[in-house]
């Protein structure tokens, strides 16, 4: 227990308990399965992280200095590289990308860093990563969860300053296309509202947002069939983690407008939050490989189709679901009753309450299990056993 400070207020924020622990039941029933538990509950990679960018951050272990918040120009380079071939983003300015320490901490900070506080709106989607909420929590925001801005009264839509897009969507899989997004930035704009894409999922789309197999790239909202070739009011956020299998290396970045971009990087060196140099020599290995990206893609790929059809025989409905790296699905009944089902066969899915009032219902399955534990779920929800 905290111990309280003379005036009888207790030390530390007062925050809700991490939504994760409440799975600690279904873990240890899913456990006691004869075959091993499959945890498909968080989404973190297992696959080995590719020796290109082991290799260059080995190469780099020798760095006694401090590294520059900024990143170093290379790696900017690299970044500005990646966003014009893979993203469809053209002559982004060096000076206008950042490397972070992954990108959930960038999630919770930005808020506060953007210099919000009480009265100010930061909007969501309805059924969201709950670290959206924890950041305007730590900025005295408030929250509303909407996935349009004409879903709001006049009274809150005019105190909106944040507004989160997450395309493709945790934990839904759904993709906001050019002629939707380009509608919320210049809603946004017109606000006066900053709009921050959470893009980490962008290198995953199935289907019609697959282009390996003819469909369209997810789009971006630095894309100028988006944002009109302008980055005002503009920020994207990427993540390394998923496309690169690299989550323990905290490895993003952060682009958008200039204006932004150097007030943030001046608030980051003052507060002294900086991507180690080894680490940015990874990304920048990273970055400038595209094969490694298209290898873990098919396993994901050979994954999800193998998951789809089990989950069904099983009798859960998926929808949307359509990039990322989970399964969106429904039995139509408690979610807690699904995740208690699923934890008897010695399985763990993630429990869609989770991600708000909206995911009652639901339960979110990851894609992140090796070859061995997807057949083995696989099995046993064809056999229901």
């Amino acid at each position: 227990m905290t111990p309280p400070h003379s005036s009888g207020k207790p030390f530390g924020l007062q925050l809700p308990d991490y939504p994760w622990d409440a799975l600690a039941p279904y873990l240890a029933t899913a456990a006691q399965h004869r075959d091993g538990v499959v945890n498909l509950s968080i989404g973190t990679p297992v696959d080995p992280t590719p020796a290109l960018i082991q290799d260059a951050l080995k190469a780099a272990a020798d760095a006694p200095g401090y590294p520059t918040t900024h990143g170093t120009p290379e790696l900017r380079q690299a970044i500005v590289d990646w966003f014009a071939r893979r993203r469809n983003v053209a002559g982004l300015d060096p000076r206008d990308v950042m490397p972070t320490v992954g990108s959930k901490e960038l999630v919770a900070w930005l808020p506060l860093l953007l210099g919000l506080g009480e009265g100010d709106v930061v909007v969501r989607p309805a059924v969201a990563y709950p670290t959206y909420d924890m950041g305007a929590v730590f900025a005295g925001a408030t929250s509303v969860a909407a996935d349009s801005l004409d879903e709001l009264d006049a009274e809150t839509r005019a105190r909106v300053r944040l507004v989160w897009v997450n395309s493709p969507g945790n934990p839904t899989g759904i993709v906001r296309g050019v002629a939707e997004l380009k509608t919320l930035v210049e809603q946004a704009r017109a606000l006066g509202a900053v709009v921050a894409s959470d893009e980490c999922y962008g290198e995953l789309g199935w289907g019609a947002w697959d282009p390996e197999n003819g469909g369209e790239a997810v789009p971006s909202v630095l894309d100028p069939r988006v944002c009109g070739n302008s980055h005002e009011g503009l920020l994207a956020v990427y993540s390394l983690s998923k496309q690169s299998n690299l989550a323990g290396y905290r490895a993003a970045f952060v682009a958008g407008d200039g204006a932004i971009m150097a007030n943030i990087v001046n608030s980051r060196k003052h507060a002294g939050m900086i991507v180690p140099y080894p680490v940015q020599e990874a990304m920048r290995a990273a970055l400038a490989d595209d094969a490694h990206v298209r290898a873990q893609k098919e396993l994901y790929r050979r994954r999800r189709a193998q998951l789809v059809g089990a989950l069904e025989a099983f009798g859960l409905t998926i929808h949307h679901s359509e990039a990322g790296l989970y399964l969106w699905c429904t039995a139509g009944e408690d979610t807690w009753t699904t995740i208690s089902r699923l934890a008897e066969l010695g399985i763990v899915a993630g429990p869609g309450t989770f991600y708000g009032e909206a995911g009652n219902g639901f339960v979110r399955v990851a894609l992140t299990g090796t070859d061995e534990r997807i057949a083995a779920a696989a099995a046993r929800l064809g056999a229901d056993s």
